[in-house]
């Protein structure tokens, strides 16, 4: 079955950056698209950004365009989420996921497949 596994989060202050992992098993990872979404406490989990089966194609939430960076490297199985310039509204819990088909995908709907999620705490 797909596993998904994500590491790299923790505490870091205001303009600080963070670089997090999703590592992936149990099915062909280049086949798939892969997100990244976020769930702050008592709010909705919301989209962050999404990466096409090849990486050629990304798409992200306004909020984070021009500081965060989705890539992904099919021999490794794994997707990353580099976050730069931090903000305290960055703060939640992430998620990575995979979808079931190859081209971005923007909603949690679209995704079967979730890890576990790791937390990022931005600091003022």
């Amino acid at each position: 079955q797909v596993q998904l596994v994500e590491s790299g989060g923790g505490l870091v202050q205001t303009g600080g950056s963070l670089r997090l992992s999703c590592a992936a098993s149990g099915r062909t990872f280049s086949s798939y698209a892969m997100g990244w979404f976020r769930q702050a406490p008592g709010k909705e989990r919301e989209f962050v950004a999404a990466i096409g089966w090849s990486g050629a194609y990304t798409y992200y939430t306004n909020s984070v365009r021009g500081r965060f960076s989705v890539s992904r490297d099919n021999a490794a199985n794994t997707v990353y989420l580099q976050m730069n310039n931090l903000e305290p509204e960055d703060t939640a819990i992430y998620y990575c996921a995979q979808a079931d088909v190859g081209g971005v995908r923007l909603t949690t709907y679209e995704y079967p497949y979730w890890g576990q999620g790791t937390q990022v705490t931005v600091s003022s």
